[in-house]
């Protein structure tokens, strides 16, 4: 039987290797910024001593494989930090990081079962050139700040079933949920900033390309990621189920952004209560 492999194309901090080593019998994560490798690298040393994880520190391109990239590392929030040149270079370290190609990666380390992208302004690049060496994993995903990332998804792809997760709402959305793993199913929570889940353990209806267009014209681009398998066959009553969703996740909005008001409120009476004891 073939082994599980997930690939974590832009692994951040590590947040989300918790949850894909519960999913799969191995996980490659692929980090750019040599701080945060080093800290993958000291926070699952057992998983990587006994060779269910394998850390791969680079920059991940389309172009040729080995030599070197600059790479831009944003000094106040390093979720934002990008291999192409940013329109505000005042706020990042330019550095100049190995790079290898995914598609050379993905050869040396074996065939998805699912594959996250979450590489800043770089996700549709690395979708053409997966689906241009004919690799479509059984599951992916990609974070669209554009409808290019979701196009690719449709056409190239052809993939047939799709869902979204919404990143501002993942750790409140996904708190204490159920995901399935090898001994049944467990409650997990999700931290924030993490891409949350995929496959079986994402919520909501699982849409036709059609209603995912619709779905996301609705809901508007960003901080969202779009997922497409092959194994879920989407709902042929998903144009209500969307709808539905959608309203869900703008409810969720509007409460995150009244807890913000509360708190900014609470914040300002502390302040004022403080000057007025200084008067």
């Amino acid at each position: 039987m073939q082994q599980k492999l997930i690939y974590d194309f832009g692994a951040n901090n590590g947040d989300d290797l918790p949850y894909y080593l519960m999913k799969a019998d191995k996980v490659v994560a692929v980090e750019a910024n040599p701080e945060l490798a080093a800290m993958i690298n000291a926070r699952f040393a057992d998983e990587i001593g006994c060779g269910r994880l394998i850390v791969e520190n680079c920059v991940l391109t389309v172009g040729p494989q080995g030599g070197t990239v600059p790479f831009y590392i944003h000094r106040d929030n390093h979720v934002l930090s990008q291999m192409p040149r940013p329109s505000d270079p005042e706020n990042f370290d330019k550095v100049d990081l190995p790079a290898r190609n995914v598609v050379d990666l993905i050869a040396r380390h074996g065939a998805p079962h699912y594959i996250k992208i979450d590489i800043e302004h770089y996700d549709s690049e690395i979708l053409t050139a997966l689906f241009k060496a004919d690799i479509r994993p059984p599951y992916i995903s990609a974070e669209a700040h554009s409808r290019d990332v979701m196009e690719l998804l449709i056409r190239e792809g052809g993939y047939p079933a799709f869902n979204v997760v919404d990143g501002s709402t993942v750790a409140r959305r996904y708190r204490r949920h159920p995901i399935e793993v090898g001994g049944g199913p467990v409650d997990y929570s999700f931290p924030h900033h993490s891409a949350g889940p995929f496959g079986a353990d994402v919520a909501g209806p699982w849409m036709t390309p059609q209603h995912l267009r619709q779905f996301m014209t609705m809901m508007g681009f960003g901080w969202k990621d779009i997922h497409a398998t092959t194994q879920i066959p989407p709902d042929a009553r998903s144009r209500i189920g969307y709808r539905q969703y959608a309203s869900r996740l703008v409810r969720n909005q509007l409460v995150a952004i009244a807890a913000k008001n509360r708190l900014v409120d609470t914040t300002l009476r502390s302040i004022r209560g403080g000057l007025r004891k200084l008067r």
